[in-house]
């Protein structure tokens, strides 16, 4: 089986690469299986002390697998996203996400989850699940938690394609930098990060992710049900499947 996400470490920062992109970084079973790896083993090295996440392409993450998500076991799969967020959220040492391009659904969850989420300027995102009969529930958790009440109203229930530039100015993101100086940024602010003493970075997250951690914990299960039951609806199943025909 290849593997679609790679793990290194240099200057105490773990790179952690999604690299599927025969399904644009699609959430499969299998890449979320390696994210979670990536992170744990990050977690348990102490020579760690930074974590970035980021893509081998353009495309960051283009949110749930539509290939799998009719399968019975699909609400296992939302709650392994559930807890994807909560893991980033509680690592004891500081997330950052990079992305070049596009991020849709459930990619943006992983960025919501991140401490630092650095992007392109041109980078593309959107909440799609409106278009598909779903909502987005599982990453509500956390891009809920991040974007000021308006801009959330609006990604979410237009679904439409907004820039980095929006993204920092609705407050998903931390930043965004034109794409041809996105790598300098990125460094630099990883080795800043860096140069935190590991206490004082487990403490501090602790203390900035308390308030979405108890959102997580009170509304993680809730959100998974609501989400399990829109993909099997038959208004989300007609939906996907004339989106997947579309694809091919």
């Amino acid at each position: 089986m290849t593997e679609l996400v790679h793990y290194d470490v240099a200057d105490a920062v773990a790179t952690i690469t999604l690299d599927s992109p025969g399904n644009r970084n699609a959430l499969s079973k299998q890449l979320i299986t390696e994210l979670f790896e990536g992170l744990e083993r990050a977690a348990a090295d102490d020579a760690v002390r930074v974590v970035l996440i980021q893509s081998s392409g353009k495309v960051f993450c283009s949110g749930a697998d539509m290939t799998e998500a009719g399968g019975d076991d699909m609400a296992l799969g939302v709650r392994r996203i559930v807890d994807l967020q909560r893991l980033i959220v509680t690592l004891d040492k500081p997330v950052v996400t990079a992305n070049l391009g596009a991020v849709r659904a459930g990619g943006i969850g992983i960025i919501a989850a991140a401490d630092v989420a650095i992007s392109a300027e041109e980078a593309t995102f959107a909440l799609t699940e409106v278009k598909l009969g779903l909502a987005a529930a599982i990453i509500s958790l956390t891009v809920h938690h991040r974007m000021n009440p308006r801009a959330a109203a609006l990604t979410t229930l237009g679904g439409e394609v907004f820039s980095g530039a929006d993204a920092a100015a609705y407050g998903l993101i931390t930043k965004a930098v034109p794409a041809d100086r996105l790598d300098q940024e990125v460094a630099a602010v990883c080795a800043s990060l860096a140069s935190g003493a590991p206490q004082g970075l487990r403490e501090s997250k602790r203390i900035l992710n308390r308030d979405l951690i108890e959102r997580i914990d009170a509304l993680g299960e809730e959100m998974a049900a609501l989400s399990a039951t829109l993909f099997a609806s038959d208004e989300a199943r007609e939906a996907m499947t004339a989106f997947l025909s579309r694809k091919k």
